[in-house]
Formats: structure tokens, sequence, C-alpha cells
């Protein structure tokens, strides 16, 4: 039986979202989590991206050391044959792709204003997808940007297309949030008996349907008998009105009426990871969680009213679908209102050396200067941030300097190309 498998987007969509962002350390961290929660696949940045670089590099040097050792880190390029060719050569051991290039008439005459036609967009992808596979390419996924407006007989040959240029997955976008969920089940379950290739459902929430919409789109290619990949972001932060929430979504897999008797979560997903990243992302890129959000939320397990609290108390069953343990919330929060040493962009050692060592237990330094030099990376990664790092960001540092060092260092275009 197919089955279902998250790609998460929070570093490709989510920090394209307007006014927000994340450093290079705090996406680092996000995949670090991702791998940590069992995550198929993350789309961890833009590979023809000079600033990207340097933190592509370091995390596929991640993935090589081990630290990273069950997701795979994808980069999301357009499906031209120069963007292909940049990306290797800025990030040469990059093993996934996704392609993406617009497919819907609208976006074809709006964006390209008469230059390409139908068969051109085809064209150019599969020569894109073709120059993917001759530079090493490990998997390649194509992606029709605004497949919802996009004609489903034209979309069936796009895809066909590509899989006969050996493409991996077929991801359908749903750029605008236009769909619902009965018309992409059926053109999911179309995609995938037409296409014969996996399916990947991108959905928007401009109507605010973004996780249902994933969800029975993913039961439409399961239907049609391929597996099913949903593409989501944490806290559903993305462009305009967000993605697919993460935590949502594994809930409503793993939760609704009746869907995991069939449709199944591939790999192990870890849901007690789900409060540790939310927090996290909140906290990088300034966002709070909003107080109904699914799991996360303050409120999700609160409880006011007589009859709720009552019943809660005699038995949570009675007003909770899940309980707060399972998604790694606890009980109490404790925050110190007492004395409070912080390591910053102006630290000293001996703040620094108090800090690390009630953040890492048993964590000491070797000698002073080893301290400084883990200092100094500190002092970086504050002035990016321009807030406190957290003490997962502290250790992360401290166990991979060379790394970090990586994650801070960008070199203005014209200093190197």
């Amino acid at each position: 039986m197919p089955e279902i498998f998250l790609i998460d987007v929070t570093n490709r969509d989510g920090v394209q979202t307007a006014k927000l962002g994340l450093s290079k350390l705090e996406k680092t961290m996000i995949n670090i989590f991702l791998n940590q929660m069992g995550v198929y696949q993350s789309e961890f940045g833009f590979p023809t991206t000079h600033h990207e670089a340097n933190y592509l590099n370091a995390n596929v040097e991640l993935a090589e050391m081990g630290v990273i050792d069950n997701l795979r880190l994808e980069g999301w390029i357009r499906a031209i044959v120069p963007d292909v060719e940049l990306a290797f050569k800025r990030v040469p051991k990059i093993k996934h792709l996704n392609l993406s290039i617009s497919t819907s008439d609208q976006m074809i005459n709006g964006k390209f204003q008469g230059r390409k036609t139908r068969k051109d967009i085809i064209e150019d992808m599969a020569v894109a997808v073709d120059a993917a596979w001759e530079k090493g390419a490990e998997s390649v996924g194509v992606n029709a940007e605004d497949a919802s407006r996009t004609d489903l007989e034209y979309l069936i040959e796009f895809g066909n297309a590509a899989r006969e240029h050996g493409a991996n997955r077929i991801r359908y976008c749903d750029t605008l949030g236009y769909d619902n969920p009965f018309s992409i089940y059926e053109t999911g379950r179309r995609m995938a008996e037409g296409i014969g290739l996996p399916i990947e459902l991108h959905c928007h929430g401009d109507l605010g349907m973004a996780v249902a919409n994933s969800i029975a789109g993913a039961k439409g290619v399961v239907d049609g008998g391929q597996d099913a990949y949903i593409n989501t972001t944490v806290n559903g932060i993305g462009e305009r009105a967000g993605n697919a929430d993460l935590i949502a979504t594994i809930l409503a897999i793993r939760k609704s009426k009746g869907f995991s008797e069939k449709y199944k979560l591939g790999g192990n997903v870890d849901l007690s990871m789900a409060y540790r990243i939310c927090k996290f992302a909140s906290y990088a890129f300034g966002v709070p969680i909003p107080i109904n959000q699914p799991g996360v939320g303050a409120n999700a397990f609160a409880h006011e009213s007589g009859i709720h609290a009552d019943g809660v108390l005699k038995d949570p069953e009675n007003y909770e679908l899940y309980g707060f343990e399972e998604l790694g919330r606890r009980q109490w929060e404790i925050v110190e209102t007492g004395r409070e040493i912080c390591a910053g962009e102006y630290s000293g050692v001996s703040g620094f050396t108090y800090v690390m060592s009630k953040v890492a237990v048993g964590k000491t330094f070797e000698s002073r200067e080893e301290a400084n030099r883990i200092l100094e990376l500190v002092r970086y990664a504050n002035v990016l941030s321009h807030k406190p790092l957290t003490e997962e960001e502290l250790c992360f540092i401290a166990d991979y300097p060379d790394i970090t060092r990586k994650l801070l260092t960008t070199i203005p275009l014209a200093e190197q190309d």
C-alpha cells in the first residue's frame, strides 16, 4: 500500500515569507530538529543563491558526518539548465533537487509575456532534468507551479514528460491556495493514475484550507496507487497566508476519524519533538505561536468552562483527542526571575563559561583559549540573529565550531565570482 511522506519546506518557502527570515545557524537548527523528528526531507535552500552556498555546503557536510543522518537535504531551483549548472558549481555535493517551472496559462501568459508556449515549458523542464542527472543528482523532483490553475490534461502530459526523463516525483503546487479538498482529491488521484509517479502536494492557506487540501490530495494520490508527499512548514509559516502546518498535518493523518486505518504516515515520525521544534521556530522567526494552534498553541489543552473542566478532569479523552505528552509538552515551564547571565555579542569568557556549564551539563573547555574561540563564534552568531541564542544553538556551536564558522561566513558576490 502506498504511504504518505513529509517534505518540510520551512527553509525554502518559510523563509520567503515577507518581513521574516532566519539566520543560517537557525536554518541549520531547523534541519537538525527535522532530522531528529524523522521527517523524510527538508527543502533546505537555494543552491543558486550566493549567500546560501556556505550554509548549504555546511549542511551537506553535517549529513556526511552523520549529524544529519535520516533527513534528505534537497535544493530548490528553476527548471532551466543554467540553474542546474550553477547549483552544482556552488554546492558540488548536492544530491537532491526540485526543479520548478510555471505550468498554468495564467503564468505562461502573465509571466513569460508571449515568450513561452506550453510546448516550450515541457521542453525546458525536460532538458533541465537531463542536465541534473548528468551533473550527478541522486533524485530529481519536478514542480508544476500554479498547478491548481493548470489544465489537468496538460498537467498529466507535463508529468509524463518528466517521468520519461527520469524524474522521481511531480510536485503539484496549489500556489495560490485555490483548491478545495474535493477538487484536489480528484486531481491527485487522476495525476497518480495518469502519470504513474509519486505526487507531492504543496498547498497554501489563502482560503484557510492548506492542511485539509494536503490531506485530501494525499488521499487521492494513494487511492491512485502512488506514494504521496506533503509539503509542510513549521507553524505554517509561509508566503502570504502560509503553508500546511507540519504538526497539524501529522495530527490530521494520525488522529482524524478513520484516516490512519488506511493511509499511513511513512517513516518513523516522532511527534514528541513537536513542541520543541515549534517553540524554536517561533523564537527564531519572531512570530508567536497562535493561541489556538493545533497541538502546540497555549490553549490547545486549556479548559475553562465548567462542563469541559469537569469532564477532562474525570477523563482527558472526554475533551481531548490526544494527550499533550504526545507532543513533548511539559506540564510546567520554569522561568527564572532572579539573576541571569546571558551569552551574546559582548560577552566575556567568564560569563560564557558559566552559561555553558548551565546549558550543557558536564561541558567544559580544555583551556581558556578554546573557550575564547567558541565564544567568538557565539558573538558572531548573536550579531546575525539579533537575539540571545538558544541552548541548542550554544551546544551546536560548541560541538561543531568548524561548521559554525562556515554558517557565519558570507562573502559578497563581487569579491568571489
